[in-house]
C-alpha cells in the first residue's frame, strides 16, 4: 500500500492545517452488507467538500455554475483508507488547497471520526480549470486566487 507522504510533519499537525470542515451523515446506501462503509463513499464526500468548500468562499459560480466559462476537471485523486468507518459513525470531513499552480489546485481532505476524534481516512486530488470554449487549461481567475489565500494564509510565491 502506498504511505500517504501528504500527510506532514504528523498525522495531529496535519489534521491541524484544515480550518474548514463540514460535518458528513453516512447513508445507509454508503454501506456494504457488514454494514462498513463502501470505499466510493469517501471520494463522494471529498467531492462534496470541494464544493462546500468554494460556496463557501463565495467562490462557487465561477467554476461550479452551468452557465460559467470554466469548469473543473479531476486529474488525479487518492484515498488513503486508515480505520474502519461504519454505519451511524459521525463523521466530520475537513477540505483545504494544499497548492495553487496557474491553473490547478491541490486539495487534501482529512475525515475524521467526530467521537473518537481519529482520522478515518485521508485524501488528495488535483483540479484542472479547463475553459468550456475551448477545452484547454485555464488560469485561475485572480479573485479565485486571492479568495483562497486569505482563507488559507498562503504566501505570494514570486
Amino acid at each position: 500500500m502506498a504511505k500517504a507522504t501528504y500527510i506532514q510533519p504528523s498525522p495531529k499537525e496535519w489534521v491541524e492545517k484544515f480550518t474548514f470542515k463540514i460535518p458528513i451523515n453516512i447513508r445507509y446506501s454508503e454501506t456494504d452488507m457488514s454494514g462498513h462503509l463502501n470505499n466510493v463513499s469517501h471520494l463522494i464526500y471529498f467531492e462534496q467538500g470541494r464544493v462546500d468548500y468554494f460556496d463557501a468562499l463565495s467562490i462557487g459560480d465561477e467554476v461550479l455554475h452551468a452557465d460559467a466559462e470554466l469548469m473543473i476537471v479531476a486529474a488525479d485523486v487518492a484515498c488513503h483508507y486508515l480505520e474502519q468507518v461504519f454505519f451511524r459513525d459521525k463523521l466530520q470531513l475537513g477540505v483545504r488547497i494544499a497548492h495553487l499552480g496557474n491553473s490547478s489546485m491541490e486539495f487534501e481532505y482529512c475525515l475524521l471520526n467526530e467521537d473518537t476524534e481519529r482520522l478515518v481516512a485521508a485524501g488528495r486530488g488535483t483540479i484542472v480549470l479547463v475553459d468550456k470554449s475551448t477545452g484547454r487549461s485555464a488560469p485561475i481567475p485572480e479573485s479565485v486566487k486571492k479568495a483562497i489565500m486569505a482563507f488559507e494564509k498562503m504566501e505570494v510565491v514570486k
